[in-house]
């Protein structure tokens, strides 16, 4: 049976803004207060979603989440109609304000973690939502999230659901951004490597000092345990401290893998040769696996955030060969487009390099991998998914459609608190999950 690697990338939602919310994130915080263009930025990620169609990819998409957050500011006191409460909290409390209306589910690397059939206990795919509890803006997420992946893939005898960890710092999980898969082929037992921050519980190992780790070490244990999957093929890395308090919040800023490809920076992890040999070991057939490290004197940790070179997607294409998704950032970056293009020619399975713009997303702090959740999955298991959120040219040209009608060309953070953003954003989702036939996944329609 063939098997394959498909990605859900996040639909770009009607609030599209720049609030700087999210701290250890640098362009999210060097493009605070801007004026954003929502549309423009829903329609470089479908353009983005349509080329990787196009390259003979399985393409689907995920829909965004219903913002601003009314339900939120009730919970928080705000009382009155529904331009009260935005009123009301717009003025009273700014901040809170701004952090209802983010965009941030647009980066689905985000959205879950996500073990294919081959590596679970009882043969199917398992979804666990991240609790994103760090910041208070993406732990409003993964009630809905869970409600969306349960309308995408409701078949039980396929999908296994679970819900989110406990909500507390001390299970903090930011989902796929700090998961990768190795394999030989998609439909062989894989390697899952779980990465994370920081011990909850040991206060004595190291930790960042400037900006925080997200995700925690218990928090894998508990997906893992919770996907069924098996010891000898799970590998707990930490995420170095320095990069973290450089501005790597997630390891796909700074690592990056596809199949049997690993692709990261000398600085990405803790005790990196002794977790490298334990990879190697339980992959199995070491003259399969490649290690792609790049070194300080190639690209510096630095070069690589200001690009996203690791926050690229490795694709492997119909041909077999794999491919490099980049934004344009890369390709304007002489070192990295240098790094690039000679590294293409090494002899890994790497061969091809595409770069797309996505700067909406690059100037909030998400490149390309951000924008994608993968689902490695067989055809029987594809036949299953709501077919509805797979990506032709039909569903292409109706999405475009439905972001030229609804979505504004810009907004500032003024125009956040106008009340008719929240009908539109209404309007626009509800008319979402009819063209997706997700069923009543919004708060608003239930």
């Amino acid at each position: 049976m063939k098997y394959f690697e498909a990605n859900f990338d996040g639909l770009v939602g009607p609030t599209h803004n720049y609030a700087g919310l999210s701290v250890g994130n640098v362009a999210s915080l060097n493009n605070a207060k801007n004026t954003s263009s929502p549309k423009q930025a829903a329609l470089q990620g479908l353009q983005k979603m349509k080329a990787l169609a196009d390259l003979g990819m399985v393409q689907g998409v995920l829909a965004p989440q219903e913002r601003p957050d009314v339900y939120t500011l009730r919970r928080l006191g705000f009382s009155g109609t529904d331009a009260e409460v935005i009123a009301k909290a717009a003025k009273q409390a700014p901040a809170v304000f701004r952090a209802v209306c983010s965009a941030s589910s647009m980066w689905t690397a985000n959205a879950a973690t996500i073990s294919p059939s081959k590596d679970t206990a009882d043969g199917k795919i398992h979804f666990t939502p991240a609790n994103l509890t760090n910041k208070f803006h993406r732990s409003l997420e993964p009630e809905t999230t869970g409600r969306i992946l349960k309308a995408m893939f409701s078949d039980e005898r396929h999908f296994h659901h679970h819900q989110h960890l406990p909500d507390n710092d001390h299970f903090g999980d930011e989902g796929a951004a700090n998961h990768t898969r190795l394999c030989s082929e998609y439909g062989e037992t894989g390697v899952e490597l779980f990465v994370f921050g920081r011990y909850a519980f040991d206060y004595n190992k190291p930790a960042p000092r400037n900006f925080p780790a997200r995700h925690t070490f218990e928090a894998c244990e508990a997906v893992a345990r919770l996907h069924g999957l098996s010891d000898d093929k799970v590998v707990y890395i930490q995420q170095s401290p320095e990069v973290i308090d450089q501005g790597v919040f997630h390891n796909d800023v700074i690592a990056v893998g596809n199949q049997n490809v690993l692709f990261y920076h000398q600085q990405a992890f803790v005790d990196s040769a002794q977790k490298l040999d334990e990879v190697k070991r339980k992959f199995g057939d070491k003259s399969e696996l490649y290690l792609i490290e790049v070194l300080d004197h190639e690209v510096t940790v630095q070069q690589a955030i200001q690009t996203y070179l690791f926050n690229t997607q490795v694709i492997t294409l119909p041909s077999g060969e794999m491919a490099i998704i980049a934004p344009t950032e890369c390709r304007d970056h002489p070192q990295v487009s240098a790094y690039l293009e000679q590294l293409t020619g090494r002899g890994t399975p790497i061969r091809q390099v595409h770069y797309y713009d996505v700067k909406q997303s690059m100037r909030n702090g998400g490149g390309p991998a951000c924008l994608r959740l993968r689902v490695a999955m067989s055809e029987a298991e594809k036949q299953a998914v709501n077919p509805n959120v797979l990506l032709n040219d039909a569903l292409f040209n109706r999405l475009n459609l439905w972001v030229n009608t609804h979505y504004r060309d810009q907004i500032s953070e003024a125009d956040l608190a106008d009340p008719l953003l929240l009908n539109e954003s209404r309007t626009a989702l509800d008319e979402l999950t009819q063209i997706l036939q997700l069923g009543s996944v919004y708060q608003f329609q239930r």
